[in-house]
């Protein structure tokens, strides 16, 4: 039995028609399955990926990754909290259709690599809190005042909060081990295999509401234009 103090996610069904959706067979959605990256979780990682959404931007070459996990690992008892985690992947690609560059959403910061010549892109997924990362950043590199040791020691010290939570839902009654594994990302799962709809549009958010529903965190849609050449006319 739970007693339920902060909201409960509720992930509706996927539409039959899902506003600016692409056909399967349509290039552009053939494109975002095969440059889609694999996203690797850490093992201990406690909620699942729920839905993933393909964003193809119309007059650029990225197409953004849209990734709701089940749940935040921390503040699920706060009253107006979120009832589920949004995160993003972007992906920008050259005329060849080669990705070229790989930017990820961590925690409020946008970090991005050069990803020409690295083949698949791949990027790793925090514990709990799913802030995403290219993989091979270098973790030095991360902000002084979101690194990921900072998070792991918030892991050990923020204990109270995730029993708080598991009042709401299921959940995490800690991380129960040191830094070292929590800097491993070995559980991968390969979103192009994972797309519950694919979309063409430059303003996501009706697309996200669909197929995330209405409490998503409607979070920066786009990186700015680094690397983002523009797409030839048609």
């Amino acid at each position: 039995m739970t007693f339920a103090c902060g909201p409960l996610a509720r992930i509706p069904s996927v539409p039959a028609i899902v506003p600016a959706s692409l056909a399967a067979d349509d290039s552009n959605a053939i494109l975002a399955r095969v440059i889609a990256p694999t996203v690797y979780a850490q093992r201990d990682e406690t909620f699942t990926l729920e839905r993933v959404v393909a964003i193809v931007h119309p007059t650029r070459r990225i197409i953004a990754y849209h990734l709701l996990w089940r749940d935040d690992a921390y503040g699920a008892w706060l009253p107006f909290t979120k009832a589920t985690d949004a995160e993003i992947v972007w992906v920008g690609y050259d005329a060849t259709n080669a990705p070229t560059d790989v930017w990820t959403y961590w925690h409020g910061t946008i970090l991005h690599t050069d990803w020409t010549e690295k083949g698949a892109p791949a990027v790793n997924v925090q514990w709990g809190k799913h802030g995403s990362m290219p993989r091979g950043t270098r973790l030095e590199d991360l902000p002084r005042n979101k690194s990921l040791r900072a998070f792991h020691i918030l892991s050990v010290l923020g204990s109270p909060d995730l029993w708080l939570g598991n009042l709401s839902r299921p959940g995490p009654w800690c991380f129960c081990h040191g830094y070292a594994r929590y800097g491993e990302f070995t559980r991968p799962i390969a979103l192009g295999m994972r797309l519950d709809a694919i979309a063409r549009t430059s303003r996501p958010a009706p697309t996200l509401r669909a197929v995330f529903g209405d409490g998503y965190t409607n979070k920066r849609p786009w990186p700015d234009d680094r690397g983002m050449g523009a797409v030839p006319p048609r």
